[in-house]
């Protein structure tokens, strides 16, 4: 597969898909603003085209992946939504009870991308559950734009407490060994760290360019955390000075990694923001940081 990297288009240009991705500005304003890199009978579009995402491409793991069991199913938030659907997988070989992890995805819904990041973990023993955010809406729409414009007329209190909520849904279900991992990635980043002040006996928590919480919540955090970041992130990298220092102060269990050259998103193998080796150094350490703390 002929794929384009971040090395394919300029710096501003990522800037702007990265503002367009999260709401900063609107279709229109990017393909406005990008009018001036499409060069060479490339139109803005065109190019507003090749940095969205292509699922089917980047699939890992098929969805009738023959080793993993995977279903859909509803959990109760009375703090939020009332009702909130997830994706839920596991080993189809096993019988007995698995360490938990929560996957929360970024500002688009349980999109295809994040449902194969919750069978890339589930093939490594972890039962995985991924709540849709967007349930109350609908769900995720099967489109990102309009995915990402739903997104953003969720009441977050009441989404905050459904992800509140999925962590106590899988840490009591009869197939689980117990206290519960979390991942998530850029929004989903941010909800992992809200979750670290949040949920007193989670066993980790893995923010992938994530918000970080205010200082004076740090002091809340009981989970060994291990933070990814990209290089080429202003909008989420100013927040970290102020959040390792409340990490020392409060003396939490954490590692910080920033990746050279990486973009925000490095992680998402569906874009040309993704970095194969950072990607795959920052899977492998989040994978041996889950083994390490999600109790079995």
């Amino acid at each position: 597969m002929d794929r384009k990297s971040a090395a394919d288009f300029s710096q501003e240009l990522l800037d702007l898909f990265d503002k367009y991705v999260h709401g900063i500005i609107d279709r229109r304003a990017f393909l406005t603003k990008a009018a001036k890199f499409a060069v060479g009978g490339t139109s803005a579009a065109a190019l507003l085209d090749a940095l969205s995402p292509k699922f089917a491409e980047a699939q890992q793991v098929p969805k009738d992946d023959k080793r993993l069991h995977t279903e859909y199913v509803e959990y109760s938030s009375p703090q939020g939504s009332g009702k909130v659907r997830g994706y839920l997988a596991r080993p189809a070989q096993s019988g007995g009870r698995l360490p938990p992890v929560l996957v929360v995805h970024e500002n688009r819904g349980l999109n295809p991308h994040i449902e194969d990041v919750a069978r890339r973990l589930a093939l490594e023993g972890f039962l995985v559950f991924a709540p849709d955010a967007l349930t109350p809406l609908g769900g995720y729409p099967g489109d990102e734009d309009k995915a990402r414009e739903a997104f953003a007329k969720l009441d977050q209190a009441k989404t905050q407490e459904d992800f509140v909520a999925a962590v106590g849904f899988l840490k009591d279900r009869s197939d689980a060994t117990g206290k519960v991992g979390v991942v998530g990635f850029c929004y989903g980043g941010g909800i992992a760290n809200m979750l670290a002040t949040r949920i007193p006996d989670l066993a980790a928590a893995v923010p992938f360019y994530g918000l970080q919480p205010k200082p004076e919540e740090v002091v809340r955090i009981r989970a060994p955390l291990l933070i990814h970041y990209a290089e080429n992130d202003d909008r989420i990298n100013a927040g970290i000075a102020a959040y390792e220092q409340a990490l020392k102060a409060n003396k939490v269990r954490y590692q910080i990694y920033k990746y050279p050259g990486t973009q925000h998103g490095f992680n998402n193998d569906t874009t040309p923001r993704y970095d194969p080796a950072a990607a795959t150094l920052a899977w492998q350490r989040t994978v041996d940081f889950l083994k390490r703390n999600v109790p079995r």
